[in-house]
């Protein structure tokens, strides 16, 4: 018989995981919300020519996508990132039509890449990211940063830095792209396959190379900052002052570039500094494009981003021993003993129509058999529904914690746990004064 497992590069992502999952995931929403960012959902996959745009050197439309036909006219492709698919849509919508831009979307959901699978990086994977789209300006560029690095900071995260460089306007990168050409001409036979492929697409890209990076070639190569016009020098410093005055500490760092070929003036990246990241040490990237809007067929708009790898930012966490919500505990467990037939479970529907997180038995076990599942799934009360309290319509309600336990009637359960929750989430005795709102209610 066949064994079945998990694709290479993805995984299950468990019951146990998915709590710190939506742990991450509302960290995200609230930083959002704050920032005024809306979500947005785009198709998982889309026509491939909405990624694979013109002659793009980057390894991720060169080498890493996953594109297929359903026919031999059309090819789709399983989005590898988030910008581009946000961008067409801006622009099917008419959205650069809104008189409020600019225009602030954030997404999170399920990317594809063909790439060597390795701890934190899979072929499937999950990203959240923002897109502020309609409006240039160095103050936006330091919102986007500032927003990613909030996200990072609220998870706990001490061990990042934020590295940042410009690529520069239009002309400054023709200027620079001519200086990198006359440079790396006479040194082609000492770089590797995919930077002899980079220099005749985008010579830029010679700089993002993994394999040839500490190579004496890459050292001594030109740098991006004199070939940089006035204007894109002003901006790029209107950047940092706006970073400095949000008191975000930063690393110029002239040779990132980026992965992607639409990136234009600001570039920058998050990296973890702990010991324990190796190699996967980016926590969140992006920039501003400027020709991307334009090329989707709407008017010459600019817009920057970023994208953060949920598995990798969950890893850094665990690097740096945070520890995740792993509360796996019950509000109440219902337990029969002797023919009570269907009570149990009308009684955990009433106490979840309450809002308590509620399990009860369906089969006939023992009093200490059912109690060992109290204990394992981390239960705050029990319900004891017993032949001779029933004839009465009662019950009796053990609190784990305090060991008290109570008799009470059926239709009393819901206040009896109102009241005992209270009681511990506040640290008196329901009804003494206090400033919580529930308890203010009874004192006035």
């Amino acid at each position: 018989m066949k064994n079945y497992q998990t694709a290479r590069g993805t995984q299950d992502i468990l019951p146990k995981d998915t709590r710190k999952w939506n742990q991450v995931e509302d960290v995200i929403k609230q930083i959002c919300h704050v920032y005024g960012y809306d979500e947005i959902r785009t198709p998982i996959f889309e026509d491939t020519s909405v990624f694979k745009r013109e002659n793009d050197s980057s390894d991720m439309v060169n080498k890493e996508m996953y594109s297929f036909s359903m026919n031999q006219k059309d090819s789709l492709t399983l989005r590898p990132e988030g910008t581009a698919g946000v961008v067409r849509s801006f622009v099917q919508n008419k959205n650069y039509a809104n008189a409020d831009l600019p225009y602030k979307v954030f997404y999170k959901g399920e990317m594809f890449r063909y790439e060597r699978p390795q701890k934190g990086r899979y072929r499937q994977f999950n990203q959240f990211g923002v897109e502020n789209i309609g409006v240039k300006s160095p103050y936006i560029d330091a919102e986007c940063i500032a927003l990613g690095y909030s996200v990072v900071k609220s998870m706990g995260l001490n061990c990042v830095k934020v590295l940042i460089n410009t690529l520069g306007d239009a002309q400054s990168r023709i200027d620079y792209r001519e200086v990198l050409v006359e440079y790396f001409k006479e040194h082609l036979d000492g770089l590797c396959g995919d930077c002899q492929r980079r220099f005749v697409q985008n010579p830029l890209r010679l700089l993002d190379c993994k394999v040839d990076k500490e190579s004496e070639i890459m050292k001594n190569a030109p740098s991006l900052q004199d070939s940089l016009s006035v204007e894109s020098k002003q901006y790029f410093d209107q950047v940092l002052q706006a970073l400095d005055n949000l008191q975000i500490p930063y690393e110029i760092d002239d040779r990132l570039v980026r992965g992607l070929d639409y990136y234009t003036d600001t570039v920058f990246e998050v990296v973890s500094t702990h010991s324990e990241t190796g190699s996967q040490s980016a926590v969140f990237a992006g920039g501003r494009y400027d020709g991307l809007v334009e090329y989707f067929g709407g008017p010459q708009m600019s817009g920057v981003g970023f994208a953060m790898g949920l598995e990798r930012l969950l890893l850094l966490a665990q690097a740096e021993g945070i520890q995740l919500d792993e509360d796996d505990s019950f509000d109440v467990y219902v337990m029969g003993l002797g023919e009570v037939n269907d009570v149990p479970f009308n009684l955990a529907t009433m106490c979840r129509s309450a809002g308590y997180k509620t399990e009860f038995n369906p089969t006939t076990r023992s009093l200490k058999a059912q109690f060992k599942t109290v204990d394992r799934k981390n239960c705050k009360a029990v319900i004891i529904v017993g032949e001779s309290e029933l004839a009465n319509n009662q019950v009796n309600i053990k609190f784990i914690e305090t060991q008290k336990q109570i008799c009470v009637d059926i239709d009393k359960i819901v206040e009896v746990l109102d009241a005992q929750f209270e009681e511990k989430e506040h640290g008196h005795e329901h009804g003494e004064k206090c400033e919580c709102g529930s308890c203010n209610k009874e004192n006035d």
